[in-house]
This record gives structure tokens, sequence and C-alpha cells, in this order.
């Protein structure tokens, strides 16, 4: 109680208190010491018997988020943004389409920035208790940017610079010299609403977990296959936006590339959300570096002695396609982010409520 105090003064249930334990390093073993059948009845205990100003019920229910039309429709915008500016760049020709596609990214960015600072997108970790080892605030955003680019452009440049060129800049079109590949981009920009609805679906079921639990162990068990469906979901969401857009805009289809992207992205957001942003911050930088990594040795092979950097990327371009690097990076990456996020986000203390607002 004398080691806990500030954290069971604060805390507006047991549960709050229980999640705060866990994140302490409190197991079930450690509360059967303290002749407790597990952490939660432990919790029940010390809440009861801390002082506090005014009468507070025992056990209240925990908050589960509700559906808001402000953020709802907001994860729509990105979306409807992107199609907005990919259809102005197949409509118009020369400077009027770079102005065109400039104002569309910067609108993109400025409605994606919105859609993340509210809903189940948003950080909400800020008061949680207990520390957070890996709660340093990596940089992620650059990272992100270029991951994203490189969908757009990666691809045609790794073609063009493997063939020598590029000889001039991209054109805007598919069917260019340096093509652009638009589809992957939209049907991201697209999926921000499947996956704020996703994020909140996950939100409250795990929530009313915590709330039935009775045990770390029985509440990680439950939560980890609804971790896996709420990311199934996802993907199959995705998967039929690509295949949509790849369809309207008349492009090849890059299912595995898109899809490793989307899933990338996806994971990072939801373990930043829970305030686990180290890997996240981590994986993508890695992933991107392995991208930047497979242009800068094509270009480098160019100058004498060097020839032999190129040939991993050449052997890979020439056994599937350009875009087996990307898919190959962010699958990688995805990868590491689900094993990551299975042993994190099946925690209780990553679903503890925030404190209410003062």
């Amino acid at each position: 109680m004398h080691r806990h105090r500030k954290l069971c003064e604060r805390a507006v249930d047991s549960l709050e208190i229980a999640a705060g334990l866990e994140a302490h390093g409190i197991t079930d073993r450690t509360a059967a010491r303290f002749r407790h059948r597990d952490v939660f009845s432990l919790a029940e205990e010390m809440y009861a018997r801390v002082s506090r100003d005014g009468d507070t019920p025992l056990s209240a229910p925990p908050v589960t988020p509700r559906v808001r039309a402000g953020w709802a429709l907001m994860t729509l915008l990105p979306g409807v943004l992107c199609a907005v500016a990919v259809t102005a760049v197949h409509l118009t020709q020369g400077q009027s389409r770079l102005l065109a596609a400039a104002a569309g990214a910067l609108a993109v960015a400025l409605a994606l920035r919105a859609a993340l600072r509210r809903g189940p997108l948003s950080r909400t970790d800020a008061d949680r208790p207990g520390p957070r080892p890996g709660a340093a605030r990596g940089r992620t955003t650059p990272w992100t940017v270029w991951l994203v680019a490189y969908s757009l452009l990666g691809n045609g440049l790794l073609d063009n610079a493997l063939a020598g060129g590029p000889d001039g800049l991209p054109t805007g079109t598919a069917d260019g010299p340096w093509p652009l590949t638009a589809a992957p981009v939209l049907a991201l920009a697209l999926a921000c609403a499947p996956a704020a609805w996703t994020a909140h679906l996950f939100t409250v079921r795990t929530r009313r977990r915590l709330g039935g639990s009775r045990g770390l162990e029985d509440f990680a068990a439950a939560v980890r296959p609804l971790l896996l469906g709420t990311f199934a979901l996802f993907l199959g969401a995705l998967a039929g936006l690509l295949t949509l857009c790849t369809a309207v805009l008349d492009e090849p289809p890059a299912l595995a590339q898109a899809l490793a992207l989307g899933s990338l992205l996806f994971l990072a957001r939801l373990l930043t959300t829970h305030g686990f942003t180290y890997a996240p911050a981590v994986v993508l930088t890695a992933a991107a570096m392995v991208e930047a990594a497979a242009l800068a040795t094509v270009f480098a092979s160019r100058l004498p002695g060097l020839g032999s950097l190129a040939t991993p990327v050449e052997t890979l371009v020439a056994t599937w396609d350009a875009g087996s690097v990307p898919a190959l990076a962010c699958g990688a990456a995805a990868l590491t982010l689900l094993v990551h996020a299975t042993r994190k986000l099946t925690r209780a203390s990553a679903h503890a409520p925030p404190e209410p607002a003062p």
C-alpha cells in the first residue's frame, strides 16, 4: 500500500490498480504471497483500503469508448481527399498536374493528422499508471512518409535505375518513363476509416474482457485471438480496397507490397495508441532504411569497381519484380510488430482506462 499509494489514490476503479500493478511487475504469483488468488483480487482490497476524499463505488465498470460522429467522419476525410487528388492528377497536364499533386498531398497530410488526433487512432495513454519501458518517443513521421512515397514512386525508380535511368522526372502517370502507382496510396488513405473502426472494436472488446477477467493469464489468453481477429479484419478491408482501386485506376496489381505496408502502418499505430512507441519507431526506421539501401546500392554500383553491389537487388527483381523489395522489407517489419503486439497488447496494463481530465 505504501509503495503504490499514488497509484491507488488516483485510480478510478480497482481495474486501473490491477493494470498498474501488472505494469510494475506484480503477477498472480506475487499476489498469492499476500493471500490473494490473483492481481485483480489484490487490487480490489487495495482500492477499498486507500483513503479518498468522498465515496467512490468499488469496482466501477470499465469505461468503454463510444462511436462519435466527429472522429467517424474525420477518418473518411483522408480517403475522400486522396481520391479527389488522384482524379485531379489524371485530368490535368504539365504544371497544373504538379500543382494538383502538391495541393492534394498537403490536403491528405492535414486530414490524416487530424484523424490521428481524435478517436481510436489517437494517443490515449498519457495518464495511465505504471512505467512504460518502451515509451521513448521516436519520430516515425519521416519514415512513414518515405514508405508511402516509395509505394507511389519507388518501384518505377528502381526499374529505371536497373535499366540505366532515370532520364527524367515522373510524369504522374502509370504509363510514363517513370511510372507512378497511385492505387496503393489511395487504398491506404481509404483504409484510414476501417483502421479506426477495427481499433475501436479492439478497444471496446478488451475493456469488456478486462472487467470480466479474474487473472492476468486469463486476460492475455482472451485478448490474443481478439487482437489477431482485429488484424485479420483490417487486412480483409484493405485487400478489398486495393482490389477496387486497382480496377478503377487500371494499374498493375501490387497486393503483396500494399498489404505489407498497410499491415506495418496499422500495427505501428495500434501499438502507439496504447503507449508502446519505441518498437514502431525502430521497425519503421529499419523498413525505410532497407528500401533506401536497395536504391542506393543500385546507383552506387555504377561507380568503378562497385558493380557487384547491385547483384542482390538485381537477382530479387529478376526473380519476382521491383515490388518484391518493399514487400519483403515491410512484410518482415509487420511480422516483427505483430509478434511484439501479441506480447504487449495482451497485457492488462496496456488497456487501463485513462484518468479523467481535471
